[in-house]
């Protein structure tokens, strides 16, 4: 499962949701309106729905009504790896760490933690205040993981979709589904020790 709320980071939630797609992974998409507006304000989506959002219409990927409580990703016994609220912003931050499950992203996250399955929470605001440090510290006891979009930069990143591929691909390691995003600390030694061969046998030439 994947929500999106109105914290500031559209294109991580975008990615991601192709990124699972492509990675053959039925997706539930649980969307705010203010992770609508969202995309409205910083991809420019005139509307949302698959078709924009994949480039494609997908049977694997199903966008449940915000205020449907009763949806099936509402209920433990539907069986899911997981789930991965991005961007999570304050707000749902403190609605999940307080137990309340009034719209169908915040039931699906407490279904998540009392079914003991793996709640991804990636926070985007900067600086974080005292309640949000709470609230994250409050989260993490019950089970959730904390991941701040915080990206690397020792994979030596060119553009911002190399930023948000970084981000993207330790998402999608903390819900165990494979990937070729660039992220891994050990391809970049073994790209810098093929550089230094390759470096070495010209100045030898």
């Amino acid at each position: 499962m994947v929500g999106v709320t109105g914290a500031s980071g559209a294109m991580y939630a975008e990615r991601l949701v192709r990124c699972l797609i492509d990675a053959d992974v039925e997706v539930h998409l649980a969307i705010t309106p203010y992770g609508r507006r969202l995309f409205h304000d910083e991809l420019d989506y005139t509307e949302f729905n698959s078709k924009k959002l994949l480039g494609k219409e997908s049977p694997r990927l199903i966008i449940h009504p915000h205020q449907d409580v009763g949806s099936s990703i509402a209920s433990g016994s539907m069986h899911t790896d997981g789930m991965i609220i991005c961007p999570c912003s304050s707000n749902t931050l403190g609605s999940i760490a307080g137990g309340l499950g009034s719209n169908v992203l915040t039931r699906a996250a407490q279904v998540t933690l009392k079914e003991r399955r793996r709640l991804v929470l990636v926070l985007r605001e900067m600086p974080m205040g005292h309640l949000d440090l709470e609230n994250a510290l409050r989260l993490s006891q019950a089970g959730a993981i904390i991941c701040p979009a915080s990206p690397g930069f020792y994979m030596l990143p060119k553009t911002v979709d190399d930023i948000v591929d970084f981000v993207v691909g330790k998402m999608m390691d903390l819900v165990g589904v494979p990937h070729n995003l660039n992220t891994r600390w050990t391809d970049m030694l073994k790209a810098q020790a093929t550089q230094s061969k390759e470096n070495l046998s010209k100045e030898n030439h």
